[in-house]
């Protein structure tokens, strides 16, 4: 999502690599090329010219630290500044004092209100709560279905209600079945009860008419905003007129790991002051993740994610697994087939390469890995983990007798060539020797290798 801006702001910043102190002329020049990167990353006029006001006044002004370059100047300038926009602390959750909390969810047709609802029930039952989903799109015949599809993926309660298939429905219909919706929640000890509203493709006077009537029956802790990040400014505009009518506390921004340029994140917070509070950043359940505004300055600013990738590999990785095979790295003992396919699992479990890649800093040793995540190829990790499955237990423990048949059969059974797996022995065979390196005391050279390794072979079999 922020590739475009991130690599923009680099070569802004670069230009004044060399000077040796700030003036108003280099300034002026960087800042030509700042305002230009967040333009065209589709971020709000008026948001642009704040912004840039506030790094020429800092920049010129006694705040600067003189020890630093003027490079280093701008970019810790920029950064601060970026955060101050996006909000310097991650958003709290608000919970009413009687449950059930109720959140609304708004949005236009389209946004991914739906989805979002099932993302959301599903992060806050790992956080101890009891949610219940509820849709009032009375209007659009697959919008309810499509919710009980959901909850049923994500392991969560939904009142469904009854509806005369005969009859036309409105705004009395919507109200029913939210009244419904939370008496049943606290019925059956549900804490949190997320209503998925109807959606327009634009909006329109009886849509917020409805909105309105819903806040007022239900007293929301939270109303939520649904913005899909793929549509800019057009979600800008939509989240303003929704906080006009409804006061939103926080918005949700979807399709994050889309093309989009990225400019929808930076503007939205500015121009309603209501927070991001989530990212969805994928298709499946669990890739919804809360909104760090410090880390994705940081994304942003090429210095990367990694206290998101470590929350990640905790979540993910099987403690036990991991904990068995950083024993056999640092003790040099025997690495098979077997372990290199736990790896290839564990990694997959953390989300796509190209994703992982992408929360690593994009300078000093990691310069370059933003590139590289664009080459990577998905479908070679099921390649290698095929060819590995169509081993048997006893090539899988002992890569060693793995003959010239041996091969030719394993790969007519994962459908691969000879080629391939030749190249997947290789590899492993390299890894293998440098795990003995680190056994043996050459870990930082090894581990160093390694990352050049994983650098050069983005594609399997090259």
């Amino acid at each position: 999502m922020f590739e475009n801006l991130s690599e923009k702001l680099q070569r802004s910043f670069k230009n004044l690599r060399g000077q040796g102190t700030l003036t108003e002329e280099n300034i002026s020049e960087a800042l030509r090329e700042i305002r230009l990167a967040l333009l065209e990353s589709d971020v709000n006029l008026d948001v642009v010219k704040q912004l840039i006001e506030q790094i020429r006044i800092k920049a010129l002004g006694t705040q600067v630290a003189t020890a630093l370059s003027p490079t280093e100047q701008i970019v810790k300038i920029v950064n601060d500044e970026l955060v101050n926009i996006l909000g310097k602390d991650t958003a709290r959750f608000k919970f009413s004092s009687q449950p059930p909390s109720v959140i609304l969810m708004a949005g236009l047709q389209g946004s991914g209100k739906t989805t979002t609802s099932g993302k959301l029930a599903q992060w806050l039952k790992k956080g101890g709560h009891r949610p219940m989903l509820v849709s009032v799109d009375v209007y659009r015949p697959a919008a309810r279905e499509q919710l009980a599809v959901v909850a049923r993926t994500t392991g969560t309660s939904i009142y469904e209600g009854k509806l005369d298939p005969d009859t036309t429905h409105g705004t009395a219909d919507v109200l029913r079945l939210a009244k419904e919706a939370k008496r049943d929640a606290a019925n059956f000890g549900c804490d949190i009860l997320i209503v998925d509203t109807a959606g327009r493709l634009g909006i329109d006077k009886e849509l917020m008419d409805e909105m309105a009537e819903l806040k007022k029956l239900l007293n929301p802790s939270e109303i939520l905003f649904v913005a899909d990040a793929m549509t800019g400014q057009d979600a800008v505009n939509s989240a303003k007129a929704f906080n006009d009518l409804l006061a939103i506390t926080g918005a949700v921004l979807t399709k994050m790991d889309g093309d989009a340029r990225g400019g929808a994140a930076l503007s939205i917070r500015q121009v309603t002051g209501a927070p991001i509070k989530f990212l969805g950043t994928g298709e499946k359940p669990d890739a919804f993740e809360p909104f760090h505004p410090d880390r994705i300055v940081s994304r942003i600013m090429g210095m990367g994610d990694i206290a998101t990738l470590l929350e990640r590999a905790e979540e993910k990785l099987d403690r036990g697994k991991a904990e068995n095979f950083a024993k056999k790295a640092l003790t040099g003992e025997g690495f098979t087939l077997e372990d290199f396919r736990e790896q290839l699992r564990q990694i997959k479990k953390m989300g796509s390469m190209k994703s992982i890649l992408k929360m690593l800093p994009s300078v000093g040793p990691f310069a370059g890995m933003a590139q590289a995540a664009e080459n990577v190829d998905e479908s070679q990790f099921s390649r290698i983990e095929n060819i590995i499955n169509s081993m048997t237990n006893k090539e899988r423990q002992n890569a060693d007798i793995i003959n010239g048949s041996r091969r030719k059969r394993i790969a007519t059974g994962s459908g691969t060539t000879v080629q391939e797996v030749n190249n997947l022995l290789r590899q492993y065979s390299q890894m293998s020797k440098m795990f003995k390196n680190m056994g043996g005391g050459g870990g930082i050279k090894a581990q160093q290798r390694m990352m050049s390794q994983m650098q050069g072979k983005q594609k399997f079999g090259r």
